[in-house]
């Protein structure tokens, strides 16, 4: 008997929407990798996008445990000598609760060409406001 791989048409994505009011980052963010990598599907295939969309409201409404809210740093580096730039998450929150939400689940995913095309599927925003209500999103409740 020969193994089953879905062909490109044979993928249908669903889009989802997720409240994040409440949800801690790292349980929220596995979630998120899980559905938009396909990994959840009986027809995953590690070549192949299977994932389904993703969409996060209240983004501002994230939970971070313990004393992650002043001691979590987030790094990045402008590639210049002494460029490292560093924030605290409450300041990161502040300014763009998304890119919490969004460094978490990349940070949950490959580093190739498949992993950035799967992070395109993710849609993070402020409020419980979204562009995306032709998508006809179901609404997924996680566990608590």
């Amino acid at each position: 008997m020969r193994t089953y791989f879905p062909k490109k048409g044979d993928i249908e994505p669903r889009w989802f929407v997720i409240d994040a009011e409440g949800q801690v980052l790292g349980r929220l963010s596995t979630t998120i990798a899980n559905i938009i990598s396909g990994k959840a599907k009986p027809t995953y295939t590690p070549f192949l996008d299977t994932g389904d969309h993703v969409i996060v409201i209240n983004a501002e409404k994230i939970r971070l445990t313990g004393r992650k809210e002043t001691d979590k740093i987030y790094r990045r580096h402008t590639l210049y000598p002494g460029g490292l730039k560093e924030r605290a998450a409450r300041f990161v929150r502040a300014e763009k609760p998304e890119a919490m939400i969004e460094e978490a689940v990349w940070g949950m995913l490959p580093k190739n060409k498949i992993g950035r095309k799967m992070l395109k599927k993710l849609k993070v925003y402020r409020g419980s406001d979204h562009p995306h209500q032709a998508q006809q999103p179901e609404a997924l409740t996680l566990g608590e």
